[in-house]
């Protein structure tokens, strides 16, 4: 056997939320509850198969400009990606490229170490308070780079964004990223900032407020020269990422702003009738600007809690780590679905 091993790139993969092949109450990976936009389905429906045969445009150029339109920039200023995933990890190829490390919290999206590790690239997390508050002048620091998730996740802490204004002010000669994935169910963007900060890149995605998780789509926006060096690296590594009815369909989506805010309004809704019953049943939930819950329970351990309601078919996140060991992750589903959690819990936390 030959020493081929020796020479394998070596990386920790990032582990997501369980897909079960069957029909379970789903509450474990932040998808919305509600379908996609009757617009982008229509758009699905009534492709044409003989698309597939060409390549695609390779600038999106139709996504791009509905990004664009409705949020009232230039569309060199868009980048779009299969996904937020694949937009932040180019981003990581791209910006943090010096030896000083990258910044980001010890708690929040567990990819970003891994893309981290992959492109070997330097980095430190900077641990959360004790509440899990992003504590800002802990980026006054000399760095390669920032990453802030906002709101973040898996806490669902929103940092106000005259916080995130003070971090990039102190750090014009590294490139700031915020992931704003979870924005639209209760942050405040700061997308207005990229015209005042050429160093700044906000990054979202279809997944959450657009119900576009199966899509695939995510998108970044900022200065030009921030989008032109992003796809400088896109089009060195792969220039035909997205489908043709794909960006067809995120167009569609995109520009039909009723429907998101319709959907996202009614998971906001559900999201705050349901806080209460979980606290009445001893749970200590963190205010939530996303539309999950982050919850600790006085008594019982929340592997229990998790094992049981697997046991029941309804599905939650749990992560056997520190400082986040005792914790239970829970999309807001719909009316019912979390009518049935609570019945579920009722009925697990009785044997305790």
């Amino acid at each position: 056997m030959g020493n081929w091993q020796d020479k394998v790139r070596r990386v920790v993969p990032y582990v997501p939320g369980e897909q079960p092949q069957r029909p379970v109450i789903k509450l474990n990976t932040n998808e919305n509850p509600y379908p996609p936009s009757p617009a982008a389905v229509a758009v699905l429906q009534a492709a044409d198969g003989a698309a597939f045969r060409k390549y695609p445009d390779t600038d999106a150029t139709e996504l791009v400009n509905a990004i664009a339109d409705v949020y009232g920039i230039s569309a060199d200023q868009v980048f779009v990606g299969v996904g937020s995933d694949d937009v932040l990890g180019m981003s990581f190829l791209t910006y943090f490229a010096s030896d000083k490390p990258v910044l980001f919290p010890d708690i929040t999206y567990s990819f970003y170490d891994v893309w981290a590790e992959l492109f070997r690239i330097p980095y430190r997390q900077i641990p959360l308070a004790e509440d899990f508050s992003i504590r800002t002048e802990d980026y006054f620091a000399d760095n390669g780079g920032i990453v802030i998730a906002n709101p973040n996740a898996p806490t669902s802490l929103a940092l106000p964004t005259s916080e995130i204004r003070r971090i990039i002010e102190a750090n014009r000669d590294s490139v700031v990223i915020v992931d704003e994935a979870y924005i639209d169910f209760g942050g405040e963007s700061v997308l207005p900032m990229i015209s005042e900060f050429d160093n700044l890149l906000v990054v979202q995605t279809f997944s959450k407020s657009r119900s576009g998780a199966g899509m695939r789509v995510g998108f970044a926006m900022g200065s030009k020269a921030l989008i032109d060096a992003l796809k400088a690296v896109k089009f060195a590594y792969n220039s035909y990422t997205m489908s043709t009815p794909m960006i067809q369909a995120g167009a569609a989506a995109m520009r039909d702003v009723e429907y998101m805010k319709k959907t996202t309004a009614a998971v906001v809704a559900t999201r705050e009738a349901f806080r209460p019953r979980l606290e009445e049943l001893g749970f200590t939930v963190l205010p939530s600007a996303t539309n999950f819950y982050f919850a600790t329970h006085a008594k019982v351990p929340a592997e229990v809690i998790f094992t049981e309601l697997k046991k029941r078919d309804i599905f939650v996140r749990f992560w056997k780590k520190p400082r986040i060991g005792n914790y239970l992750r829970i999309t807001v589903g719909t009316d019912a679905e979390m009518e049935a959690l609570v019945s579920a819990l009722t009925e697990i936390l009785k044997a305790y």
